[in-house]
């Protein structure tokens, strides 16, 4: 295999990975997020040759298009993603560092920086820097996992992300934002009083944000507390 192949086949498998991340942040559960993946990529599959030939960034629409999975199950009161068993959303999520398995140093280096930024944006309010950093069509989608009230559709474009993250995370009183491991990479903990509120993670291409997921459900955040 050449060096090119190996590359290419490296991103594959990252990318995977990163889809399943996605997934198992929301859900912490490796069936639905094994389903997740799957679906993810059968719309990628559904799209005839020019409309692929279309999207600039590959990774940017899987993600988007898992994310946009993801609320779909969030939203079915019952969900049965996968024939013989059922999602399960109120399990805490694991985060397992495992999920950096298969992630490249120049990847998670490149991870780093980029996470690093939105987060120390966060850590100073400063939502201008924030906008800087966000993808123009980057995405936020927030759990609460029917235990605090917060919106379960997904929130698309750079200044509607900025004023999502900004209010959510930002704008709150009394909090202690600190950037911490999130599944093995760079990621956001905000703490009240000493327990965790609100977990963050990015997902990155280039050197931009592609999507800010936000777990809010105090089930998935006892680990952290």
């Amino acid at each position: 295999m050449t060096e090119a192949g190996a590359e290419s086949l490296a991103e594959m498998l990252d990318e995977r990975q990163h889809l399943l991340g996605i997934a198992l942040c929301m859900f912490g559960s490796d069936t639905t997020a094994d389903h997740v993946v799957q679906e993810t990529y059968r719309r990628w599959y559904a799209l005839d040759e020019e409309e692929r030939a279309a999207i600039a960034v590959p990774r940017a629409w899987l993600t988007r298009t898992a994310g946009s999975i993801c609320v779909e199950l969030l939203a079915d009161p019952d969900p049965d993603p996968v024939p013989g068993g059922r999602a399960t959303r109120s399990q805490p999520a694991p985060y397992p560092a495992s999920h950096q398995a298969g992630y490249g140093p120049e990847m998670l280096a490149r991870h780093e920086r980029v996470a690093r930024r939105f987060a120390v944006a966060c850590q100073a309010g400063d939502t201008e820097a924030l906008r800087e950093v966000l993808a123009a069509d980057a995405i936020v989608v927030s759990d609460g996992g029917g235990k605090v009230r917060v919106a379960v559709r997904p929130t698309y474009g750079a200044n509607a992300v900025a004023r999502v993250v900004t209010a959510l995370l930002i704008d709150q009183p009394g909090t202690e934002p600190a950037i911490g491991s999130v599944n093995g990479r760079t990621g956001l903990v905000l703490r009240r009083a000493g327990k965790a509120v609100a977990v963050v993670s990015v997902s990155v291409a280039g050197a931009e944000v592609t999507a800010v997921w936000i777990i809010l459900n105090p089930d998935k955040l006892r680990r952290w507390h």
